[in-house]
């Protein structure tokens, strides 16, 4: 990658552009030509270094519900159990982790008439986990994953609810992040489309707009709809994180005291190069509330991320969890069959299903 590469890869990260021609736009922001920045994106998606450019949306506001699984398995086994596990179309990342008695880490996200913990504990079952723990959201400060590949530094795009009002902290906002909204069966189809890849053409949105039967004015006017609805956060890209260089990625879980809980939070989630920060429940194995995501381009660069946190919090008590693995990273698909479809091909126990 040269650094016109870098700064297009900066550029798209952010909010992609919502316009007839996006890519002549990026062309002109970086100065060089249309069909240049599509010829540039086409071989960073063929090298793996661009994932793909998609609407990213709320999870828990269209009614999904996620959560963060941990298993242990025989080292033997885990390979095996993985490939399993990545088959449920809701898991949208899948790590080895080092660091823990817990050494795969997954994300599950399941539609809103499909029972989560019982979809998990099949999962644990069939896999021949050693031991399961299920970790949802308490409260989240932060997520939003952003690499500088011109300063080649771990970065951050806010997205917490302190963020959503320009004026600070909006209470309804923050009270409400896990709530779902009515969503309609046009905003779904409206949905399906923008969550597929974009073309890489010179007027992409044509398509997706055509396919809803509305023009690409009413198709960004929706989106904006969306985006004040908090149902979609934004359209951007997302990288490979490892070939983008950035080959270190660390979950750092904290042991934060409860009466301390929204302050430390908050602190962590300011630090530039915490790209995710979340509270989440405790186990009699599992004192770790606080569960904060950096990444840096070597170890060295993660502890030190780690030690400016634990400085700037006063919080000694934490692992490090380098992943040693990536089974699956993709973003979650909504209101599509998969998910009954993996119900059907895999028989399970009929509790899954509320």
């Amino acid at each position: 990658m040269d650094i016109t590469d870098r700064q297009l890869l900066n550029k798209i990260q952010g909010p992609f552009p919502m316009v007839d021609q996006p890519f002549q736009q990026l062309g002109e922001e970086v100065g060089i030509s249309e069909q240049e920045v599509l010829d540039r994106l086409a071989e960073l998606k063929r090298t793996n270094v661009l994932r793909q450019i998609s609407a990213i949306f709320d999870t828990r506001r269209l009614g999904f519900k996620t959560t963060l699984v941990a298993m242990a398995y025989e080292p033997k086994q885990l390979h095996k159990a993985a490939m399993e596990i990545n088959k449920h179309p809701g898991v949208s990342h899948n790590y080895a982790r080092e660091g823990s008695y817990y050494n795969l880490w997954f994300t599950l996200a399941v539609p809103p008439e499909h029972d989560l913990e019982a979809t998990a504990r099949y999962m644990s079952r069939k896999t021949g986990a050693l031991e399961q723990r299920i970790m949802p959201t308490k409260r989240f400060f932060k997520i939003g994953v952003n690499f500088d590949m011109v300063k080649q530094k771990g970065s951050s795009f806010n997205y917490s609810p302190d963020d959503i009002s320009p004026g600070g902290f909006d209470k309804e906002a923050a009270d409400s992040w896990n709530k779902a909204v009515p969503i309609t069966e046009a905003d779904k189809d409206a949905i399906r489309g923008m969550q597929e890849d974009l073309a890489l053409v010179p007027r992409p949105y044509d398509t997706i707009a055509q396919g809803l039967g509305m023009t690409t004015s009413e198709l960004f006017a929706l989106a904006k709809d969306f985006q004040d609805r908090r149902i979609m956060r934004r359209y951007s890209a997302v990288l490979h994180h490892r070939r983008s260089g950035f080959k270190a990625n660390a979950m750092i879980v904290w042991k934060v005291p409860e009466e301390r809980g929204e302050e430390v939070g908050m602190i962590m989630a300011k630090h530039d190069a915490v790209t995710h920060c979340y509270e989440r429940p405790t186990f009699p194995d599992w004192p770790y509330t606080h569960f904060t995501m950096v990444h840096a381009t070597t170890p060295e660069g993660c502890e030190e991320i780690n030690n400016e946190i634990s400085e700037a919090t006063g919080i000694t008590e934490r692992l490090v969890l380098y992943s040693t693995r990536e089974y699956k990273k993709t973003r979650v698909r909504y209101f599509v069959p998969d998910y009954d479809d993996y119900l059907e091909s895999e028989k399970p126990d009929a509790a899954i299903t509320a």
